[in-house]
């Protein structure tokens, strides 16, 4: 069993920058695909950045390309997600997730869940 814990959502005005932790206990030994999902509000949840276990790849929403970077330090058991020119479009309930065994884009392919940490961008 996986289990993943958000931290560092809050406030920033547009154009800031934020930094998402996620503590996650173990690893599925099975390179499986994990990172981060977003909600905004009345949407639904939508890929923001993934990666492999193995670290490596890394696979990003058009919307995000070029300004959120998703990296994993294994054996500190954190995966971050360093959000960069933040937009209010950007404003909404980031999840971190794991348990896919193939990149996907689609939420019902992660087996496990965090909580989520709410994020919101200021214009």
């Amino acid at each position: 069993q996986v289990q993943l814990e958000e931290s560092g959502g809050g406030s920033v005005r547009t154009g800031g920058s934020m930094e998402l932790s996620c503590t996650v206990s173990t690893y599925t030994d099975n390179n499986n695909w994990m990172g981060w999902f977003r909600q905004v509000p009345g949407g639904e949840r939508e890929h923001v950045a993934l990666m492999p276990e193995s670290g490596g790849s890394t696979s990003y929403s058009g919307s995000v390309r070029g300004r959120f970077i998703i990296s994993l330090n294994k054996a500190a058991r954190t995966m971050t997600l360093q959000m960069n020119n933040l937009k209010p479009e950007d404003t909404g309930m980031y999840y971190c997730v794991a348990g896919a065994s193939f990149l996907s884009v689609r939420p019902s392919n992660y087996k496990y869940w965090g909580q989520g940490t709410r994020v919101t961008v200021l214009s």
